[in-house]
């Protein structure tokens, strides 16, 4: 099986499996699962608001849940492990499911929005988002939102660290969907900032290198790759060139640039003979022939 394959076929099987714990432990208060695969067997782990009742008693429930995992998903040797949540209000799949009930109990969904979102909020988040949609008071179905705080809709903080509940309420006129999403407490986010006061500049800034130690560190580089060796000693015919403290040497002899200035000086003197030499006679054709004119 191709590896693509292989992601879609896990990524189905997870989705059912969460499925599956959501309609059996609904009643104990989901609050979602982690599957990893290791050499003993699958290691899934519940979280839910009440363990008790997804245990069973004389831990009958768990071994039903166990039996299903291997006969209907074909999950080798499954290991469930069942933690309690610490704060159900800052769970959103748990608080999508009490504000879903809620809805079906006759709570006014006004009147239970503020509520769930104001719990929420004591609970220590930084922000929440509640979304209704569906017909919530007549035939005609429409969206409702409740927002406090900060949340965040996009990008990678939305996925890594705004948590996400979905839940549905059955009514006399029809569904409604509950959407809820949650910023923890304590979460970092990429936009935060933090201000500081009667504090030193120097002790939170990096000193960074200006422009001119980057310059001068590039020319000490330079020198050093063109200077020569401890024990080396300069080759015939050069020049060393001392300029602003820093010596290097010339590539080429000094005897060569001279013989070359004074070729290139022979050859303008010369460029100069002729260009004066065509320029007189051409001055004297012009008077020949204004005297034979006259």
């Amino acid at each position: 099986m191709a590896d693509e394959q292989q992601f879609i076929e896990n990524g189905l099987q997870r989705t059912q499996i969460d499925e599956f714990f959501q309609d059996e432990l609904g009643r104990a208060g989901y609050g979602g699962m982690e599957i990893a695969k290791t050499p003993m067997g699958t290691q899934i782990v519940l979280e839910a608001e009440k363990p008790g009742m997804v245990i069973g008693k004389g831990g009958k429930n768990i071994r039903k849940i166990t039996t299903t995992l291997e006969s209907e998903f074909n999950l080798e040797d499954p290991q469930v492990d069942v933690q309690e949540v610490e704060e159900p209000d800052l769970n959103a799949r748990i608080v999508a499911d009490r504000l879903a009930n809620a809805l079906e109990r006759g709570w006014y969904f006004r009147k239970a929005g503020h509520t769930t979102i104001d719990r929420i909020m004591e609970a220590g988040a930084l922000g929440a988002e509640i979304v209704l949609s569906g017909k919530v008071t007549g035939a005609r179905s429409r969206v409702e939102k409740f927002n406090r705080g900060y949340i965040k809709h996009n990008g990678e903080p939305a996925e890594e660290i705004v948590d996400y509940g979905v839940a549905t309420a059955v009514m006399k006129l029809g569904t409604i969907g509950v959407r809820v999403r949650i910023i923890p407490p304590g979460a970092e986010l990429p936009d935060d900032f933090e201000i500081r006061q009667d504090v030193e500049v120097e002790a939170y800034v990096p000193e960074d290198e200006g422009v001119e130690e980057l310059l001068d560190g590039e020319a000490d580089g330079e020198a050093a790759a063109a200077a020569p060796g401890p024990g080396s000693a300069p080759d015939e015919g050069t020049e060393t060139v001392v300029e602003e403290g820093k010596a290097f040497e010339t590539e080429e002899p000094v005897e060569d640039v001279e013989e070359e200035l004074e070729d290139l000086e022979t050859d303008i003197e010369e460029d100069l003979d002729r260009e004066t030499e065509q320029e007189a006679e051409e001055l004297l054709d012009e008077m020949e022939d204004v005297e034979g004119d006259v």
